[in-house]
């Protein structure tokens, strides 16, 4: 197929006459007829406003050659980012127990939190980037719930137990027995039913 059937081919595919094709471009009828009858060649402003009207690239119109097409850009899987801000996530729980067992001091939980908010941030990326993206950031939360809930939930049972019996602020990753048993299990049934109702409503959303 040579430019003259292009010319023809295209213009039929687009339902115009010669005398359509000629009013877009701005040439008489006669100069589209010789065109497809390859009397003559048009110049090179007419390729481009032929393409233009083809919607063709110029170099199909010249040689018949097709663009290529552009090649897909590969998402990455959200699942990935979640799976690695929740192992993130543990290192920082597990860290900030760890720290402050065998040192006994505040700075255990911020290590923890600065950690676990590093393991949010690349599950968050994930958000932006990924596929799959709805469940991935469900079953983050479903797993990430029982692992982030813990040392806020902690903290906050520590320093009221430490106000009310005159200890001060007692920011420790995990609840402090202390003196009170009651008070000791209240902060975990407090921490399972955060965790389970986070779940339940999540898994709900699901269906």
């Amino acid at each position: 197929m040579n430019i003259a059937d292009r010319i023809q081919t295209l213009r039929k595919a687009k339902g115009m006459s010669q005398e359509g094709l000629a009013d877009q471009i701005g040439v008489a009828r006669q100069t589209v007829s010789k065109w497809e009858s390859e009397q003559s060649l048009p110049d090179l402003e007419k390729i481009i406003l032929l393409s233009e009207c083809f919607e063709v690239t110029t170099d199909y119109l010249l040689k018949g050659i097709e663009p290529k097409p552009d090649d897909p850009v590969e998402k990455q899987d959200a699942r990935v980012f979640t799976a690695a801000g929740t192992a993130l996530n543990f290192v920082g729980l597990v860290a900030a127990i760890i720290i402050w067992v065998e040192k006994q001091i505040p700075g255990a939980v911020a290590i923890g939190l600065i950690i676990m908010a590093m393991g949010c941030m690349i599950t968050a990326v994930g958000q932006f980037v990924g596929e799959h993206r709805k469940s991935a950031l469900r079953w983050f939360g479903v797993i990430n719930v029982w692992i982030l809930a813990l040392i806020p939930i902690s903290c906050v049972f520590n320093c009221i137990q430490g106000i009310l019996g005159g200890f001060g602020w007692m920011l420790m990753p995990i609840p402090d027995l202390g003196n009170s048993y009651i008070a000791f299990c209240l902060c975990w049934l407090v921490y399972l039913a955060v965790c389970i109702c986070t779940d339940l409503i999540l898994l709900k959303g699901k269906r």
